[in-house]
């Protein structure tokens, strides 16, 4: 079946587009949950509801871009309110756990196998990790991050930070990333 079948299919209210357009798409929007869950199970909710969603407002979609872009950004607003209904965004926000965290701006390295990284982000407070997907994973601002978890903008900013500082220490310590060499010279020193 092409896109725009499926879409009008989907669009008559008809169960096997609808069917289709979930095998189509379940699987990146699965990777997109993901990344804001505590587990795989929550994922897999997180996906549930934000196609219960999709299928709600298709009739939505203009068609002034591409229809997995669409889905996605209705799958990462499902995850940010259930995240936010389940208190688990607000409750986990730490400000003091990424306390003495420094940021090298050239030490993560653009080619990192995405499983391993993906991983690792997991291992963020859920503050951070959801902060650190809607900016740098997404390529929403820090002025709409605010805006859809109700936070200061300076906030986002600071999350993000810190979330990138706690990333790069996680990548070393699981030995993903090399701690850069002016570092290591100030270790042995010392």
């Amino acid at each position: 079946m092409t896109e725009e079948s499926i879409l009008q299919g989907c669009l008559d209210n008809l169960p096997f587009a609808q069917e289709e357009l979930y095998k189509r798409f379940s699987p990146k929007m699965l990777g997109v949950c993901y990344r804001y869950a505590h587990s795989r199970e929550d994922a897999e909710d997180m996906l549930q509801e934000g196609f219960i969603k999709v299928y709600a407002q298709i009739q939505q979609f203009k068609g002034s871009g591409s229809l997995e872009g669409w889905i996605r950004k209705i799958i990462v607003h499902t995850c940010i309110n259930l995240l936010k209904k389940n208190k688990k965004f607000s409750d986990s926000v730490d400000l003091v756990f990424a306390s003495n965290i420094r940021i090298n701006e050239n030490s993560i390295p653009s080619m990192l196998q995405a499983k391993q990284v993906v991983d690792c982000i997991r291992l963020l407070p859920i503050g951070y990790r959801t902060v650190l997907n809607l900016y740098a994973i997404e390529g929403y601002s820090h002025k709409e991050i605010s805006s859809i978890l109700e936070i200061e903008e300076s906030t986002s900013r600071s999350q993000y930070t810190r979330a990138r500082g706690l990333l790069e220490e996680i990548l070393i310590k699981k030995k993903i990333l090399q701690r850069p060499r002016e570092n290591i010279r100030m270790a042995s020193t010392k």
